[in-house]
């Protein structure tokens, strides 16, 4: 009887673990991290962009910017890379020296870094930018600083603007995932709020625009420029 209750109580004190105990040890992981991302952001002022992504909320999942250099806000979505992370606990824990570009078209140089729990779930993304605008005609020898990893050259990874022909369709999708749904899913109020919202914010610049939202919503193009109005 007394073997039975010791496997019990491991039991009981496993699920304790599972609950309160293991989001506190999450968010000890993360207070811990965001020392990191602020002193490395302070070390090199004007220069390295540095963010700690809160995965547990890919909504909101900026929780720290050092050194904003992409305009971005603290409590802004996550990055491609972020949602990939989300979806696939196998999905490369680093990836390191990547070709990226800040919004005003800068050249970057970037690194991922996902931060798995216990569980081996991934709870935050520290990410570095590093503005290679300034770095890359000064010298030859800083030739190693600058340069990327070839064998991402050829891999779309992710973009640090808010607006590109590349990006429409991770925004659609990442705005249909935030309401826990897919594009086509979405209620009609809710497609026609997303649609503006891409208007304004200028997609509809890019080519064949229209009919690329029409298809991911499933809606026809007079809709989608109904919807704008």
């Amino acid at each position: 009887m007394s073997v039975k209750g010791e496997s019990r109580g491991g039991q009981d004190d496993a699920q304790l673990q599972g609950g309160p105990v293991a989001a506190a040890e999450d968010e000890h992981l993360l207070a811990e991290t965001e020392k990191i991302a602020v002193a490395l952001g302070r070390m090199f002022p004007g220069l390295c962009e540095v963010v700690l992504h809160d995965l547990r909320d890919p909504a909101h999942a900026i929780r720290v910017i050092e050194n904003n250099l992409s305009g971005r806000q603290v409590g802004d979505s996550a990055t491609e890379l972020g949602l990939a992370r989300i979806k696939d606990p196998d999905y490369p824990s680093v990836i390191q020296n990547y070709a990226n570009q800040f919004p005003d078209g800068r050249p970057a140089k970037s690194t991922s870094i996902g931060i798995k729990n216990t569980a081996g779930e991934y709870i935050a993304a520290l990410c570095l930018n590093l503005d290679v605008s300034t770095l890359s005609p000064v010298t030859l020898a800083l030739s190693n600083l600058v340069a990327t990893d070839p064998e991402n050259r050829d891999v779309e990874l992710e973009t640090l603007r808010d607006r590109s022909r590349r990006e429409l369709r991770e925004v659609i999708e990442a705005a249909a995932a935030e309401r826990s749904t897919t594009p086509r899913a979405l209620h009609k109020d809710a497609k026609r709020e997303l649609v503006r919202r891409l208007h304004q914010d200028g997609y509809f610049d890019t080519r064949n625009a229209a009919q690329t939202i029409a298809d991911l919503l499933g809606i026809s193009r007079a809709s989608v420029y109904a919807y704008t109005k």
